[in-house]
């Protein structure tokens, strides 16, 4: 298993509740081919530049330990998503 860390950023719009729905959402896509080992929820930060017509973003970093198959349809995944504004998905294996 690899180790990968996943950021996300979450559409500011959304009630609490969607937003951490959301969450154990991702957290659930991983947990099939994988296993979740820390989250951190940084909350509402303003963007460097607007994001469909957003300023600000709900961001959410997770490091998770997982096949390499699976980040490509996580991402996928995530790139379908209306809750999900932008992402990105870095390998934190040293080769």
């Amino acid at each position: 298993m690899n180790k990968y860390e996943l950021m996300f950023i979450i559409d500011p719009t959304l009630e609490d509740a969607k937003k951490d729905a959301y969450i154990e959402e991702v957290k659930g896509i991983i947990a099939t081919d994988g296993e979740v080992s820390d989250t951190d929820v940084w909350g509402l930060k303003k963007l460097a530049y607007p994001i469909l017509k957003k300023s600000e973003g709900y961001f959410v970093v997770m490091h998770f330990n997982a096949n390499p198959e699976l980040p490509k349809e996580l991402s996928r995944r995530l790139r379908i998503s209306d809750n999900c504004m932008r992402h990105i998905i870095v390998n934190l294996d040293e080769k």
